[in-house]
């Protein structure tokens, strides 16, 4: 079987991936900061990162994921105080509502899934060691902030220069700060703030910054070195580039071996924001669609890639993933485990080695429904069932799908099953007329009737 290949962002190439411990993987990923629901961005780092994992523990990796949740952030504050209460009570809603999104994704929960308010001694130890190091200062308002010049590194990871950095752009300008360009470790804490947002510190009482809770959360869960770091492209900077500067800057030493970043969500091919109205949670887009057509639109793309969200191409993948269903409702599979000697295997692990290659994979799996469909070969049958199932695909039964996988809204299965025996009946008195009207009228509510040998009429949505 090939190598498995990564694009390492650090590296600005696609390079051989080789763990830190043979054998073993430890990966940690930018969690949702759970001040409302999720939205399409968030699912796709959630099924990218999961179709990692995923690939890797097929491959016999012994896999370690983290995936974080920021619990406590400015725009947490505020939404707390506009809705007039808790924080622990407003995160602990939408980690849950988060954890339902997922689930209904196929998403598989990770190994740990640390909260940042759980972690705020280590990240006070990190900060000290960083001011003992002379890379953190405390400001005349009373925050602690990381000095930026004093590391040589910055800006290897988003390839930008402090020369070519600009306050202003990503960076707020503050007075209190040595340099413009510098960050907040600690935050310290303001007279209206609730009590629950805010820690003893040597520093006086306060909060942590939001950059410094990943690298304490990933070097006490993963150890100060580790294989893999993931998150959106959006946090390439600065988030993921004062991560590096936190952890090496306190450690010493390398950080991360291998950077993954996922591409944007588009909508109709502009860039997803709240401002210009065309912001959807998971949830809104759930109620238009089946759970595992979003998951198959999401691997359809490379993760790389720029994801471009339509109506049109929901549609589109729902079509493309029935074809893949009604193969194996035709032709049921056998039994027997994976064949990874296969050829259609080998091909699909190829393109998995590739930079986790999806949109290969998955063409190879419709060449597979091809034959299936032309030979209805069990065996074959078997390694589109169980190649699919690698990356959380084709987990239910065909019927399942075909019946239920299409919009949420329609005609009900009970409301379906009538109009077909009415089809039948008219059939048996050879009103065929009336049996055609009723197929049209099925079909125009997105309906597929299917007449069998025996009589027998299957249904799918289309």
């Amino acid at each position: 079987m090939s190598t498995l290949k990564i694009y390492n962002t650090l590296a600005r190439d696609k390079v051989a991936f080789v763990p830190i411990e043979p054998g073993k993987v430890r990966m940690y990923v930018c969690g949702m900061t759970v001040y409302d629901y999720c939205h399409l961005g968030h699912a796709r780092v959630m099924v990218v990162f999961d179709m990692v994992q995923r690939w890797l523990r097929s491959q016999n990796y012994q896999v370690t994921y983290v995936r974080n949740i920021t619990d406590i952030d400015d725009k947490i504050i505020r939404r707390a105080a506009e809705n007039n209460e808790s924080i622990s009570t407003l995160t602990n809603r939408y980690i849950q509502a988060m954890n339902e999104d997922a689930d209904l994704l196929g998403v598989q929960r990770p190994d740990h899934e640390p909260r940042a308010t759980s972690y705020v001694p280590q990240m006070l130890s990190l900060i000290g060691k960083l001011e003992k190091n002379g890379l953190a200062y405390q400001a005349a308002d009373g925050d602690v902030n990381f000095s930026v010049r004093d590391f040589a590194g910055y800006g290897k990871l988003s390839g930008k220069s402090l020369d070519d950095l600009r306050a202003g752009e990503r960076v707020e300008v503050d007075s209190a700060k040595r340099d413009p360009l510098d960050f907040v470790l600690w935050k310290s804490s303001r007279e209206t703030e609730a009590e629950e947002v805010k820690w003893a510190s040597k520093w006086g009482s306060g909060r942590p910054g939001w950059h410094i809770e990943c690298s304490a959360m990933a070097c006490d869960l993963l150890g100060e070195q580790f294989d893999i770091h993931g998150g959106g492209q959006d946090l390439q900077f600065p988030h993921h580039e004062n991560e590096i500067a936190q952890s090496e800057g306190a450690h010493g030493h390398g950080f991360v071996n291998y950077w993954m970043h996922n591409g944007f969500v588009r909508i109709d091919n502009e860039k997803m924001s709240k401002s210009l109205g065309n912001f959807f949670t998971i949830r809104e887009v759930l109620d238009k669609f089946d759970a595992e057509v979003v998951r198959f639109f999401i691997l359809r793309a490379h993760y790389r890639s720029p994801l471009n969200y339509s109506d049109v191409h929901l549609d589109d993948a729902r079509t493309a993933l029935a074809r893949l269903y009604t193969a194996l409702k035709d032709t049921p599979p056998d039994t027997q485990a994976l064949d990874w000697n296969e050829p259609y295997a080998q091909r699909f692990a190829e393109a998995m080695n590739d930079d986790f290659n999806t949109p290969v994979a998955v063409a190879c799996l419709f060449e597979l429904a091809t034959e299936i469909n032309r030979d209805h070969s069990a065996v074959l049958a078997r390694q589109l069932k169980k190649l699919a199932g690698v990356i959380g695909l084709l987990e239910r039964e065909p019927q399942l799908f075909l019946q239920g996988g299409g919009s949420a809204d329609g005609l009900s299965d009970d409301a379906v099953a009538a109009q077909i025996s009415a089809r039948t009946e008219a059939k048996k008195n050879k009103n065929f007329a009336e049996s055609d009207k009723i197929r049209a009228e099925l079909l125009a509510q997105g309906i597929v009737l299917e007449d069998k040998p025996g009589g027998i009429t299957e249904w799918r949505r289309a």
